[in-house]
């Protein structure tokens, strides 16, 4: 666990423009301070991502919300007060203090409180707020312990504050929140279930939205090795299949037939509670890549509650690869 001297140097290396990898509740994030736009703009470039794709505002507690944005409407300050420190983010208007380079160009902000210890010690050591998408490069695994940050960004970044693994391991929830009547724009660690029990209001899950949020891309959340989904009764055969044919396959191993033999290159069985997949799914996916594997070989669990965000993980991570 991180000492009290990695805080005040981690918030000395925010404040002379400097990238720190900090822990987070869901995954590590590549923090830079908000209000500096060339730092900022260092996060796209170590990143690879494109300038368009929105960063996430992280803050030190719902009181600093009017601090950052524009406007908050009733709704939106209910669901700070009820989810916050936790895994959810809130959409809202951007307020001055937040440069248009973090926003990819839009007038909304995402804005969330993270629920780390050593997160919220490093937002209150820095006293501003940090722009901070995942610690990786753009459209890859996201990282759940500091040393995938380091295999995967290296001395890219200035500073690596190491917190253990990540509770959550699924990014945030994004709720657009700037109208009358929210929706999720992407499923995360606060579900829907969750979500919709505090406002007593169905929401809705589109899978495109007017307004551009991290996690959109067709592929997203990637290991090398290629993805491909299928109902759970075919996992097996389906990768035995593509074993015969030649292929290092990988296999996520629904728990129902965590027993049934499965000739494959690597098997990976999947635990029971959608808490522990949640926190391990990352994790699975690169000891797969590690294990040289080509081809990944996996099914949708049920989209309920946490079940929803691990589903859209996988078929982000089935999506089209882009070509080059």
């Amino acid at each position: 666990m991180a000492r009290v001297t990695d805080i005040e140097k981690a918030a000395g290396v925010l404040r002379a423009g400097g990238l720190v990898a900090l822990p987070t509740e869901t995954v590590y994030g590549l923090g830079a301070n908000a209000e500096d736009r060339v730092a900022v703009a260092r996060i796209f470039q170590v990143k690879g991502r494109p300038p368009s794709h929105p960063l996430i505002v992280h803050i030190g507690g719902a009181e600093q919300l009017d601090d950052w944005v524009g406007d908050v409407p009733a709704t939106a300050r209910l669901l700070a007060e009820h989810f916050w420190p936790g895994p959810l983010t809130l959409v809202l208007r951007r307020g001055s203090r937040v440069p248009l380079e973090a926003t990819g160009g839009l007038e909304t902000v995402a804005v969330r409180v993270p629920d780390h210890p050593l997160a919220l010690a490093l937002l209150s050591a820095f006293g501003g707020g940090v722009t901070a998408p995942s610690a990786n490069r753009f459209g890859s695994v996201s990282p759940t312990t500091a040393d995938h940050v380091l295999a995967e960004l290296g001395d890219a970044v200035d500073f690596v504050l190491d917190g253990g693994p990540c509770e959550v391991g699924v990014e945030s929830t994004i709720v657009d929140a700037t109208g009358e009547i929210p929706s999720v724009l992407r499923p995360g660690g606060v579900t829907r279930e969750d979500l919709e029990a505090l406002l007593g209001r169905p929401l809705a899950v589109p899978s495109t939205s007017r307004v551009r949020v991290p996690g959109q891309h067709p592929s997203h959340y990637a290991p090398r090795a290629r993805v491909v989904l299928v109902e759970p009764e075919k996992v097996i055969a389906e990768a035995e299949l593509a074993q015969e044919l030649g292929h290092r396959v990988g296999v996520l191993l629904p728990p129902a037939f965590a027993e049934a033999p499965v000739k494959a290159h690597a098997v990976v069985p999947l635990p029971d509670s959608m808490a522990a997949y949640a926190r391990g799914l990352y994790g699975f996916l690169r000891e797969l890549d590690q294990q040289g594997c080509d081809l990944i070989i996996a099914s949708l669990p049920m989209e309920k509650g946490l079940g929803l965000a691990i589903a859209n993980r996988l078929r982000r991570a089935a999506g089209p690869r882009p070509t080059v």
